[in-house]
């Protein structure tokens, strides 16, 4: 079929004399396109483009991550909390990046080694303000304090942290893919002393430490000083005393 054959088609025809021109010959076939329709082809085509450079401008190399960023490895969140690099001593050996890794699902904390190269996406996670209610068989609830939704995290999520939990305290709590995942706790939080063993008289070191159980229950060593009913910080990462509150 020619083009002159192509014209003599009456739809053919109604398209040409409308919005429809002639773009590339195959075999002496024009190809017809309307302008409309590869306008848009065009624009559709940019917008992924778009969208291919935004998704590799949001993948972070292995080499990139540092303590404390976060990743997905897998479909899964990480935290990384530690970052070494070892450079290659013989000619074409490669770079690899040791990442000590913890894993926001499962709490779990693991060395592993990646080429520098290795991608990663960037996580969906979000840090909402949530304030403690209370914790029964089904997990521990909190309050999204914009929201005003209940969230709950099992006792896998929790880990211990209810050793530092006392009710309505305001803390961070993670989301992923928008469903609670886990805590973020504060560097330092204040709880109130409600016993504490006697500490060995006329010692007034200030090194000299005694027991001091906090109303969560969470034993930790303070001071002499330290008496009941006192509010003491406690560092959450190591559960050692801060200081008084």
């Amino acid at each position: 079929m020619n083009a002159s054959s192509i014209e003599n088609i009456p739809e053919m025809r109604l398209w040409i004399q409308s919005d429809l021109l002639p773009q590339t010959r195959r075999g002496g076939v024009p190809t017809i396109i309307n302008k409309e329709l590869r306008e848009s082809l065009e624009g559709f085509s940019a917008a992924n483009d778009r969208d291919f450079e935004e998704d590799m401008a949001a993948l972070l190399e292995a080499i990139t991550v540092k303590r404390k960023m976060y990743f997905e490895y897998e479909n899964v969140p990480y935290y990384c909390m530690d970052a070494e690099v070892s450079t290659p001593t013989a000619r074409g050996g490669q770079t690899l990046v040791r990442l000590k890794m913890r894993n926001l699902l499962t709490r779990a904390v693991f060395d592993k080694t990646f080429k520098a190269g290795e991608r990663f996406k960037e996580p969906d996670l979000e840090l909402v303000e949530a304030s403690y209610l209370y914790s029964d068989g089904e997990g521990s609830h909190f309050m999204d304090q914009e929201s005003f939704e209940t969230l709950t995290l099992n006792s896998d999520m929790m880990g211990n942290a209810l050793e530092l939990l006392v009710e309505g305290v305001i803390i961070q709590l993670h989301k992923f893919n928008g469903n609670p995942i886990g805590l973020q706790l504060p560097e330092k939080v204040e709880l109130e002393v409600v016993y504490t063993e006697g500490g060995a008289r006329g010692d007034t070191s200030g090194n000299v430490t005694k027991l001091a159980r906090l109303q969560t229950g969470l034993e930790i060593k303070a001071p002499l000083y330290i008496e009941v009913g006192e509010k003491v910080k406690v560092y959450t990462e190591t559960r050692e005393f801060a200081g008084r509150a």
